[in-house]
């Protein structure tokens, strides 16, 4: 799922050497590689069983929730299957459900027909047909079709740390494109995160950063959206790959990329795209006024922190 996701993490778990405690297991999932690194003190679980169980989670997440699995529940109810939604489906759809309620609709998880027609779905790089976006937002107010990758890669994370939790896991770092940690890392400090400089042509994580996030200890969804990297020019002007469901068209503020701290990665993950479409003054005007949240804000004017960033 993440290639098809729209805003990519921008992160890289800073490097140190694990103690004997901490264990590491990884793969590939949702379009790209994860990595979970955990400290093994008081889990009676072998190595091998919490790298199948967490393999598990994420096949079940893509044979539930995959837009480019042809026959994961989402695509068959996107193409007018009759089926049984799972809990799994529920329980995302009602999460994605809530931020859309929450941003005012200017996140939404049945805008796809919009980033269809701006070529920046399944399509090639083409401007709309006039009257397309009408029609889109349309199918969009029926719901007719879903996708979940604005917050399906957050809502990984959190899944695959509720599994750690239930076999006694206290400390952990679980990147899937987005990242969730909690605890101490491998040398007894809060986990280190950098965060990318969100610049046209920085197309490595972690070659070139704007500065490093460092946690107390605390639970923390941690997600980076941003528009630095998809993008396309069409008759010389720039598109940027973030639209707005409430106009049906892309953005046009300077916000390039916006970093989120909340309690889990599902949040984190909905609110980045969320201000990533309402742009720096308002995502700063909406982190002060809600407690808990955390941002950097960075735009063409500079670099915004939030006081307990």
């Amino acid at each position: 799922m993440k290639a098809a996701k729209l805003f990519f993490a921008c992160f890289i778990l800073l490097a140190s050497a694990c103690s004997p405690s901490y264990q590491s297991v990884g793969g590939y999932a949702q379009g790209g590689v994860y990595r979970v690194v955990y400290n093994s003190n008081g889990v009676s679980a072998p190595k091998a069983e919490i790298e199948k169980g967490i393999a598990s989670i994420l096949e079940a997440i893509d044979t539930t929730l995959s837009g480019y699995n042809r026959k994961s529940l989402l695509s068959r109810r996107n193409s007018g299957e009759p089926v049984e939604l799972n809990d799994m489906f529920r329980d995302i759809e009602a999460k994605a459900e809530y931020y859309r309620e929450l941003s005012g609709g200017a996140f939404d998880a049945a805008a796809g027909p919009l980033f269809d027609i701006w070529g920046f779905g399944f399509t090639g790089d083409s401007l709309p047909a006039p009257g397309a976006i009408t029609a889109a937002m349309e199918r969009c107010k029926r719901r007719e079709v879903l996708n979940f990758n604005a917050v399906a890669q957050g809502y990984s994370c959190d899944l695959v740390a509720e599994y750690l939790h239930s076999l006694g896991v206290k400390d952990m770092l679980v990147d899937i494109g987005e990242i969730y940690c909690e605890g101490l890392n491998p040398k007894g400090t809060g986990w280190a995160i950098a965060i990318d400089k969100p610049e046209d042509g920085n197309n490595t994580p972690g070659a070139e950063v704007s500065g490093i996030w460092k946690s107390d200890g605390g639970a923390y969804g941690v997600v980076t959206s941003g528009n630095y990297r998809k993008f396309y020019v069409k008759d010389g002007k720039k598109y940027a790959h973030t639209i707005d469901p409430r106009s049906g068209r892309p953005v046009e503020h300077n916000l390039l990329s916006a970093t989120v701290i909340a309690p889990s990665a599902t949040e984190a993950d909905a609110l980045a795209t969320f201000f990533m479409v309402i742009g720096a003054q308002e995502a700063r005007s909406w982190v002060e006024s809600h407690p808990g949240i955390e941002a950097c804000l960075i735009s063409s004017d500079g670099i915004w922190t939030s006081k307990g960033f």
